[in-house]
This record gives C-alpha cells, structure tokens and sequence, in this order.
C-alpha cells in the first residue's frame, strides 16, 4: 500500500479564495535590489538556522535582507511562524500557531551575541490565541539579551495586544529602549488592509507607552502605494506627535503574491524626501522615509541619530534665554 504524498501547507490558507490581483512585475529602478550572495549574508543565515530561529527578513519577504544580513543585522521573530491575523499586505504565513518554544528568548539571545549586535530589532507574529497575546515571551527576551549583551540596545515591535488587558504594562516593565508598533496604513484603508486591528486603539497603545516611561523611544511606521492621499498621510503624522511619537518610517508597499492587496502606485523618491521634511518639521526626533524603507531598516544608525537628536532637543530646552 502506497501512501498518498502529503499536501503541502498553504502559506496564506483564508487568502485562497481571492481573486487573483495581477502583481507588477516591471519595478521602478528605485526600488530595484540586487540578490543575497555575500559571505556575510551566508553566515548571518547559518546562525538563524543553527539557534532554531525566524526572521521577519525572511518570512516578510523583505527586499533589503542581502544588504542588513551582509551587516549581520537580522531581525528575530518570536512566538513562531504562524501568524493568527491575515493582513491583505503581510506575506507571513496565517494559521493555528504551535505551543511556544521556552528556550526561544535564550536562543535569540544566543544569537544575537554571535552576531555582534549593537542593537536588535525583535519583532513577532501576532498570538492572539495567548491570554497576554505574548507579552511574558517579549519581556522574557528582552531580559534574556539584557543578562547576555548588556551593552546591546534593543527595539521590539510588537502586535496590537487588542483586548490583552495588562499584556502592554508587562512589555514597558522590560524597559526595551525603543518601542515600535506599526500603523501600517491610513484609518480609511483599515479595512481592505489591516483587518482584524484597529487605528485609533493602536495609536493609544502608542500613547500609552509614553505615559507608563517617557524615557522609552516610540517608533512607528506606514506604507504608501495603497490608495491613500497625501492629505491622509499628513493626519497619520499628525495622530502620532499627539501621542509623542518619535521616530516614523514610511516605505513603498510591495505586493509579495497575487492573492495579496494591489500596489496602487510607486511611490518616488522625490516624494518620499517631501515626507521626510514635512515629518521633522511636524517635530519627530528621527524620520526615515525611501521606497525601500522598512521598520528595522538601518535601525541601529537610525538609533544613535535618534538619541543624539533628543539630547540636542533636551539641551536647548534647558539652555538659559537670551535676554
């Protein structure tokens, strides 16, 4: 008896029925990369393997993985695999997640003392299946890299934690030194891409870092090339320096399969410059806006940029008048 060859998994299974959203193929020369095939980037790839770990380089489909793994800066992603949402912009596969690994926050701290980081962006899959949406499996990393590489500086990007009553205050208490939670997209397109979350929750989630320690950077980050107006890109700055927002990334969104939401338009660089000096002058201490920007993008220069710009901003408050 022959057994019938096992189906293999699909990647994005509540996306199946879709129609088909033809993706572009012709890319602008801007936002055009070359292929992964440095040494670096083979090493970098050998030690992801090696300790057990995903990165959002990889399961995201990011265009810049050659150029950040080169550096050795990959971005771990907790928690699994296996996203519990279905975003119609995320190539990261959906599903019911497995149990949490327990050795994970020692293996990404492992990790990320052979990679020599300065600084590590640790993002994750959503959990909502978690009564705290993993808030304990984020503090219990950032500790673990704390105790391993106390010189290292650690950004995390969480989820929402929609409807995790305590689960933010349990990650803040970890005190990692930048908090990042993407916006992703305008309030108006929530709908079409971000199903499942909500704007303005997401913005007070934001807010509600700065009130619990103000001594934490908050970062957050859209895509453009969805549909949205200049106008509607205008309000999202504005929504996040009222909730004290620091720093904020805006890149091109790519469409990653056919069953995933259209790329409206590309962006231009020119554009994307205007972005950048209409978002510093709203007053937020770091900007990084270019077709290929994404949240952990330069993160570790950006970081010193950022610091520098709220010591500067510190010092002139405090410097005495004129007379």
């Amino acid at each position: 008896m022959t057994l019938e060859a096992e189906k293999p998994k699909v990647r994005h299974p509540e996306k199946a029925h879709k129609p088909d959203n033809p993706v572009q193929r012709k890319k602008p020369e801007w936002i055009r990369v070359k292929a992964p095939v440095s040494r670096e980037y083979h090493e970098t790839r050998q030690i992801v393997r090696e300790h057990k770990l995903h990165t959002v380089c990889e399961e995201a489909a990011c265009p810049n993985i050659g150029e950040c793994w080169a550096k050795r800066h990959a971005t771990m992603m907790i928690m699994g695999e296996t996203c519990t949402r279905a975003c119609s912009f995320c190539n990261v596969a959906t599903g019911k997640p497995s149990a949490l690994d327990p050795f994970e926050p020692f293996n990404v701290a492992q990790a990320v003392g052979k990679l020599g980081l300065k600084h590590v962006v640790i993002t994750s899959v959503d959990r909502d299946d978690l009564a705290d949406g993993g808030a304990q499996h984020f503090a219990d990393t950032i500790k673990a890299i704390r105790d391993s590489s106390p010189e290292t500086t650690i950004e995390i990007l969480t989820p929402d934690f929609l409807r995790k009553e305590g689960a933010l205050e349990v990650v803040v208490a970890a005190k990692p030194d930048v908090f990042n939670h993407n916006l992703e997209t305008v309030p108006r397109l929530y709908g079409p891409v971000r199903p499942g979350a909500r704007y303005f929750h997401s913005l007070r989630l934001l807010d509600d870092v700065k009130s619990i320690d103000p001594s934490i950077f908050t970062k957050s980050g859209i895509m453009v090339g969805l549909g949205e107006s200049k106008d509607e890109v205008h309000q999202v700055m504005d929504d996040l320096r009222s909730a004290d927002v620091d720093f904020l990334t805006i890149g091109q969104y790519l469409q990653p399969t056919p069953k995933h939401i259209a790329v409206d338009r590309f962006v231009t660089p020119e554009e994307f410059k205007t972005y950048e000096r209409q978002a510093y002058n709203k007053g937020f201490l770091m900007v990084s806006a270019s077709p290929l920007t994404r949240s952990s993008y330069h993160a570790d220069e950006d970081f010193e940029q950022m610091r520098k710009a709220r010591e500067a901003r510190l010092a002139d408050a405090s410097a005495p008048a004129a007379e």
